[in-house]
């Protein structure tokens, strides 16, 4: 058994890892890379033919684990996608979503590129495509072991990061080898976050392969940050601002609210208006509410007595683009939560630029922000930023609540692994910035454990313990780019452009 390394290997997005198994190829995840990410490694191809993958494991529904679902269907990829069950319905949403924002953004850079005599681009895919991919999702559910094919089972476990988030099992029988155990975290949840439970504990794994994203920071405790919020609330309608709190709009959004319907009912704030302004936010909130199988004890009961604390007075879902514009006209007293939690897309973009340049206002962010982002470049210090062209200044209030976090800090990362019956014979550390990486290996091998921190094209032979480069399968690379090369003569616009692309595909492929 062979594991290659795709993606969110030295990065922290585009999550995508192959295994290949008697004679299978399986995708544990299929993520776009976002941010530094995005700018440094692309989203536009894949390093391997879509055609030959065989199923999809998909741990859970953020689009930096799932973004590529759809790109994939588009490049061939006909095989199976296996989830939980609020991990397809979430899919069902976000996926359309995130085709919708590609259509947008190339449609703006298009009017661009028209102006200036240049081809047209076309997105990644559409929301169409992204409909269609759909399709594909199997769901099953948490705790149950299923055979996908002849050697290989999976076996879901709840990892309280997400409605619907999965540590994925692999039961792996190859040959006359024996079994052997897989673990793949996708991400580890948060202890104590709202709604969803806590994340399970895995009894045993031969191999680990195992995200790191917090794996050199240390959270404040829960209650600590939304006691925070709440101060931070108060005092800025007490100097006559907004709160305004990039948020991913599925699972953190909900969680917002869940926090705010507690001082509500405990009438610490009255009269307080929260927009929640994210047609995404608003249907995935309708999803939450149809999964409460899925909720930790406190949050069903609410539900099963009757007390949606996700729909509460003063709470406002804005769907239409003329009611979010609506909001920028309040000039104190309203909390907005908007999308994207990364600041780099969406709605959002336009309740800083009204906001930002406040002394008054507040910005609270309460996710990770990757480099190359707006929200890491405001959170790091920047005095100006520019939105829509235009510079603007950051004078608002800035706050970053670290506890609200969906993902597990160092402490909750290594807690979670020393609950194993046994050490791992090998950790692969992946979805982390080097300095996280380093220093959860560092810990992790101060207590005797086998770590490895792995990078985009390395292949792990696990038969064997040998590792060995993607480089080093490339044959005749320079002679496959000459022969493209000498094509592009005397050729239509046309042919050219797909050479080109063929071109692209090769290197990418190296």
């Amino acid at each position: 058994m062979e594991i290659e390394f795709y993606g969110a290997a030295g990065c922290v997005t585009g999550s995508c890892h192959i295994l290949h198994v008697n004679g299978k190829k399986v995708l544990l995840d299929c993520g776009l890379y976002q941010g530094k990410d995005e700018k440094e490694i692309g989203n536009d191809g894949f390093n391997f033919n879509p055609k030959e993958i065989d199923y999809v494991i998909l741990s859970h529904a953020h689009i930096d684990h799932s973004g590529r679902i759809p790109l994939l269907y588009k490049k061939g990829f006909k095989g199976k996608i296996i989830c939980t069950e609020a991990t397809r319905d979430l899919c069902s949403v976000m996926l359309l979503d995130s085709g919708h924002i590609q259509e947008m953004e190339v449609e703006w850079k298009n009017r661009k590129r028209k102006r200036q005599g240049a081809r047209p681009l076309e997105p990644l895919y559409t929301s169409a495509i992204a409909s269609l991919s759909m399709y594909l999702f199997e769901a099953i559910s948490y705790d149950k072991i299923t055979e996908i094919f002849d050697g290989f089972k999976v076996r879901f476990k709840d990892a309280g990061h997400l409605l619907g988030s999965a540590f994925v099992e692999l039961f792996i029988k190859e040959d006359d080898r024996d079994e052997i155990k897989v673990v793949y975290t996708g991400d580890v949840g948060n202890k104590n976050i709202p709604i969803i439970r806590d994340p399970s504990k895995i009894d045993y794994a031969d191999y680990l392969i195992m995200e790191t994203t917090y794996g050199d920071r240390i959270h404040d405790t829960m209650n600590d940050q939304i006691n925070q919020l709440a101060n931070i609330i108060k005092e800025t309608f007490a100097r006559g601002g907004n709160v305004i709190i990039p948020s991913f709009a599925v699972g953190r959004a909900q969680e917002i609210l869940y926090e705010l319907d507690k001082y509500i009912e405990n009438n610490e704030f009255y009269d307080l208006k929260v927009f929640l302004d994210s047609p995404l936010g608003a249907e995935s909130t309708k999803i939450f509410e149809r999964h409460i199988n899925c909720f930790d004890d406190e949050t069903r009961n609410k539900f099963e007595n009757g007390n949606n604390p996700l729909d509460f007075k003063g709470l406002v879902f804005t769907n239409s683009l003329e009611d979010s514009l609506q909001i920028n006209k309040i000039a104190t007293g309203a909390v907005v939560i908007s999308a994207s939690g990364m600041c780099d897309a969406g709605r959002i973009k336009h309740h800083l630029k009204h906001n930002l340049w406040r002394n008054e206002c507040s910005i609270v962010f309460v996710g990770y922000q990757a480099e190359g982002t707006l929200g890491s470049a405001i959170l790091n210090g920047a005095r100006k930023v520019k939105l829509f062209g235009e510079e603007i200044a950051v004078n608002a209030h800035i706050y970053s609540l670290q506890g609200l976090s969906g993902h597990a800090d160092r402490n909750g990362l290594f807690q979670w692994v020393k609950a194993f019956s046994r050490k791992p014979n090998k950790i692969f550390l992946v979805h982390g910035e080097s300095k996280a990486e380093e220093s959860f290996k560092k810990l992790l091998d101060d207590n005797g454990y086998d770590s490895k921190i792995v990078k985009i094209g390395e292949i792990a032979n696990i038969n064997d313990g040998t590792y060995m480069k993607r480089e080093s399968r490339n044959v005749n690379l320079k002679n496959q780019l000459l022969k493209y090369l000498d094509s592009l003569d005397d050729i239509d616009e046309v042919s050219r452009e797909s050479i080109i692309l063929k071109i692209k595909d090769i290197i990418k492929n190296s």
